[in-house]
């Protein structure tokens, strides 16, 4: 290529298409490192499903808790003060009572007893002095934290999982662990409008496509480019 064709390349052009190429590169590989993580966070959950429940303790010592079942002791829970979170299972309106648990081996966690459908004014009894053991099962989850557009709570009642807050309306002393447990036997076995569960470990990944779209881009970008290269030299060739 002669110093008068170099002249005519396109430094700006050819500047802006690398940035841009890298940006999309960068995104799709992104994605592809959030697709493995899904997937191995998918596979944990499966796994810890279908593992037999051990004692909180234990649980906790592992390095990424989330999902596994366990069996645990909290004094007075079946008369404990809860707060109530808005909720829906099943299609049905109500709310889930959380209270607060001091494990015995010192742990202090939030404990998802159940939901109560929306037509059933009663509530379990709350008695602060109540000290009487409840053994019960349940699966660990770590909350998300509500989004900016979720209500504030309102006496008592609250419209997203706000751990932080819902320990300081129990007034809880001491740190509280960022793990609720979802109880799946109840605190209150007399009372059946208590339905304990756990929300389902649904996962949505969709990072497969989205890693293809932004590579596809990339190779969008790189065909339009040497189009419009190739259009651009042609034009000034024919001119000179």
């Amino acid at each position: 290529m002669t110093a008068a064709a170099r002249t005519r390349f396109p430094v700006v052009l050819t500047v802006l298409a690398v940035i841009l190429l890298g940006v999309l590169l960068a995104l799709g590989v992104w994605q592809v490192q959030r697709m493995q993580w899904k997937e191995g966070l998918i596979a944990a959950a499966e796994a810890a499903t279908d593992q037999p429940p051990v004692p909180l303790a234990e649980a906790l010592k592992a390095d990424n808790p989330e999902f596994r079942r366990v069996i645990l002791t909290c004094r007075g829970l079946s008369a404990a003060p809860y707060v109530e979170l808005q909720s829906i299972e099943d299609g049905d309106a109500g709310v889930r009572l959380v209270s607060a648990c001091a494990a015995e081996d010192g742990a202090i966690l939030l404990v998802d007893r159940g939901f109560v459908a929306a037509e059933v004014s009663a509530r379990p009894p709350v008695v602060v002095a109540d000290t009487m053991p409840v053994v019960f099962t349940g699966v660990l989850r770590r909350a998300p934290a509500p989004s900016a557009l979720t209500p504030p709570p309102a006496q008592g009642r609250f419209y997203g999982r706000d751990a932080e807050a819902m320990a300081l309306a129990l007034k809880v002393e001491g740190t509280v662990s960022p793990f609720t447990v979802f109880a799946t036997t109840s605190s209150n076995p007399d009372w059946a409008a208590l339905k304990p569960s756990a929300p389902p470990a649904a996962f949505s990944n969709n990072h497969l496509g989205y890693a293809l779209t932004w590579f596809g881009l990339a190779v969008a970008l790189i065909a339009f480019y040497g189009v419009l290269l190739r259009r651009r030299m042609t034009r000034k060739d024919l001119d000179s």
